[in-house]
């Protein structure tokens, strides 16, 4: 057996040469005076050299211990050169595999069937909520803390609901990376917004009723705003759409001789296709509305830019304006990108 005194007395000779410890361990002594730890294996019916570490950096009791440290490799059967290699690509492709590359390559691969306006909100919240918390981190090393951390920590400057949706959107990233075999399991399964998120207080508004129906239709079309507001929001109440439905609406869309209104799958929120049957007093509206955009594609387009359509806020002005500001639901005044929908309730 070796001991620290042999080692140290050991000089180079014109060619290398082996101290031998035990176990298949020995020091190879270079001739440039490095002093080398390998460990002498058998696996696969084939001999095999590991290396250990350089003397005196690896001392000799650190060497013994690395020499058994692999012998229970071998004995279980493994490679420890493979084992070591393996465990090193793991390592380099952690360092690749942030969370933030594979969102990045998630959100490409989600984009493809989704809107522009909601891909593009959605990135730019992981770019300002998530990336800043866990967007450098290995996505393989993430655990549920993290994204507590990261969610409360967006809950705490009062936005609750992009709390809720950073949570979601992380679980939809994991699933994705599991998919693609750069993670194993998804901690955002492990958490409940409502177990670390605090509730929000419901606030439910009244709706339309259906004998206030009448009023409202009166209401609108003594609005005196301009021509196509009114018409615009009269057809919303008559066909149950949003508005990102309504203002988006064109020409081509609508068959008035078969009483029907076909959204296409491109304008819809769950990107299916959605037909609208056109009550008589819609069919009004729209031949009434022709008059005034017929000859352009949008069946509401913008003041200043008739390519593209009147604004969400116009509506919504519109409506409170008569009244009805709290008599929405759905997605309502929730900022600029705001879908309200009328409901209306109707008994049997």
């Amino acid at each position: 057996m070796l001991t620290d005194t042999a080692i140290k007395k050991a000089k180079p000779t014109e060619k290398p040469y082996k101290l031998t410890d035990e176990r298949g361990l020995h020091l190879l002594i270079q001739t440039t005076g490095a002093k080398l730890w390998q460990l002498r294996y058998r696996h696969g019916g084939r001999e095999k050299k590991a290396s250990l570490g350089q003397y005196p950096d690896v001392g000799l009791s650190d060497a013994r211990e690395k020499r058994d440290e692999l012998r229970k490799i071998i004995a279980a059967g493994a490679d420890p050169i493979a084992t070591k290699r393996a465990e090193r690509d793991a390592t380099q492709a952690a360092e690749v595999n942030t969370f933030e590359s594979v969102a990045r390559a998630w959100w490409e691969h989600w984009r493809a069937t989704r809107s522009d306006s909601h891909t593009g909100y959605v990135i730019r919240r992981l770019e300002a909520d998530v990336f800043p918390a866990i967007g450098t981190r290995p996505i393989s090393a993430i655990e549920a803390p993290e994204l507590v951390a990261m969610a409360k920590a967006i809950e705490k400057r009062g936005a609750l609901d992009i709390a809720k949706r950073a949570l979601q959107t992380t679980g939809q990233v994991f699933r994705y990376a599991i998919a693609h075999g750069k993670a194993t399991r998804n901690p955002a399964t492990d958490i409940k917004p409502a177990d670390v998120l605090r509730a929000r207080v419901k606030s439910n508004y009244a709706r339309v009723d259906a004998t206030e129906l009448p009023a409202l239709l009166r209401k609108i079309d003594a609005y005196q705003g301009t021509p196509t507001t009114r018409l615009a929001v009269k057809l919303m109440a008559l066909t149950f759409v949003r508005t990102g439905e309504l203002i988006g609406a064109r020409w081509s869309e609508f068959d008035v001789d078969a009483a029907r209104w076909d959204i296409p799958a491109a304008r819809m929120k769950m990107k299916t296709p959605h037909v609208v049957p056109l009550s008589p007093h819609a069919i009004d509206v729209l031949r009434t509305l022709h008059t005034v955009t017929g000859g352009r594609e949008l069946l509401f387009p913008g003041e200043r830019d008739h390519d593209k359509p009147m604004s969400n806020n116009t509506i919504l002005g519109a409506l409170a304006r008569m009244g009805y500001k709290h008599r929405m639901t759905g997605h309502g005044f929730r900022g600029v990108a705001s879908e309200p929908v009328l409901n209306f309730v109707c008994e049997a």
